[in-house]
């Protein structure tokens, strides 16, 4: 529900901090679409219908002496800072966290600037050490994340790059690989695999085959350079031939060789 500024005020000193679990900061927005108040547009479109759109934002409610006023970063009547950082354009108040607002996304980032490039091709502000190293994809920060369906470009959560140019909110890429390596859309591998394909090579010549598999060949697809090859069967994977991967999928069934059947 909306709180009023001293409740919101005194809840947040009571917790060590002001504002929401979203922010910290000293004012209220004043929603444009229902004109109720709300520490955040988090808070706000947790608890309405509709959604708050920030860049309407024109008034906030100081928190300590409750004046409404245009946003702005210093209370005007009491003179309560109402965030270390403030954006006039996304009216976003906040401890400083080194944010910056970028342009090309259209909101603010958390920097520091100098670390980070915009993409214009991915449409997204990326760290500089991927700068010229990551696979471009057309707008891809304007896809939903793939694993919790949820937006990436505005979210809080730093998103991740895969090598295969799909992002992932970060917090979902680390539970991912507790269950899996592979991009859950196009099923490359999401990290180097190098070292675990050299332990599976082991692995599968300390395993020998029965002797009427030693034989038996299948057509395979990898999942990582998408080339197709004809390799030897073997029940703990099937390694490319053209680049190593275990990462692949059987294209068709298994056959013996015609020559040692």
């Amino acid at each position: 529900m909306a709180a009023s500024a001293r409740e919101d005020g005194a809840r947040g000193q009571e917790q060590g901090r002001r504002g929401c679990e979203h922010y910290d900061r000293g004012c209220l927005l004043k929603a444009p679409c229902c004109d109720k108040l709300y520490t955040c547009r988090l808070c706000h479109d947790n608890n309405e219908d509709h959604q708050l759109d920030r860049f309407k934002v024109k008034e906030v409610q100081c928190i300590n002496c409750e004046k409404i006023q245009h946003a702005q970063q210093t209370c005007e009547e009491c003179s309560t800072l109402f965030g270390e950082y403030y954006c006039s354009i996304c009216h976003l108040f906040d401890k400083d966290k080194k944010q910056y607002h970028c342009e090309n996304c259209g909101i603010c980032r958390i920097g520091p600037k100098e670390d980070f490039f915009h993409c214009l091709k991915c449409n997204l502000c990326l760290a500089m050490n991927l700068q010229g190293k990551h696979k471009c994809i057309e707008n891809v920060s304007r896809q939903n994340c793939p694993i919790c369906l949820e937006d990436i470009h505005t979210s809080r959560v730093v998103a991740h790059v895969l090598p295969c140019g799909h992002l992932l909110h970060r917090t979902c890429y680390e539970e991912m690989l507790k269950e899996g390596y592979r991009c859950p859309l196009c099923m490359h591998s999401a990290l180097d695999m190098t070292r675990y394909w050299r332990q599976l090579d082991d692995e599968v010549a300390q395993t020998p085959m029965p002797s009427e598999y030693q034989n038996m060949t299948v057509d395979i697809l990898c999942n990582d350079c998408n080339g197709r090859s004809t390799v030897q069967f073997h029940i703990l994977g099937m390694k490319c031939n053209i680049c190593d991967s275990y990462n692949t999928a059987q294209a068709g069934g298994c056959r013996i060789s015609l020559g040692q059947q």
